[in-house]
């Protein structure tokens, strides 16, 4: 079962977006999930909220991660894999 996420970049001077999607695959090190958006790169940091569960729920978890690699799934959609390199909040865990 997938863990909701929501996902924006680190770099203020880049592109500023938030991707919403699902988790399909979650490991202690990090996430893969699908997305419609053709802006991730490898080496690229984000700020990665897991589980994602609105704005201001307590039970939100934030990361910095790391794009490790972009797949092209099927037209139009991509998969991205994301290495959690630490937790923001204070009750982050690495899972």
């Amino acid at each position: 079962m997938g863990q909701p996420l929501k996902v924006r970049p680190t770099d203020p001077h880049g592109e500023m977006f938030e991707d919403l999607s699902t988790t399909k695959n979650v490991s202690r090190e990090g996430i893969y999930f699908l997305t419609a958006r053709k802006l991730y790169q490898e080496g690229m940091r984000l700020f990665v909220t897991l589980p994602y569960l609105g704005p201001g729920n307590l039970k939100n978890q934030e990361y910095v991660g790391q794009v490790i690699r972009v797949d092209a799934e099927r037209e139009g959609e991509w998969g991205v894999a994301v290495q959690l390199l630490s937790p923001l909040t204070a009750g982050g865990k690495m899972r």
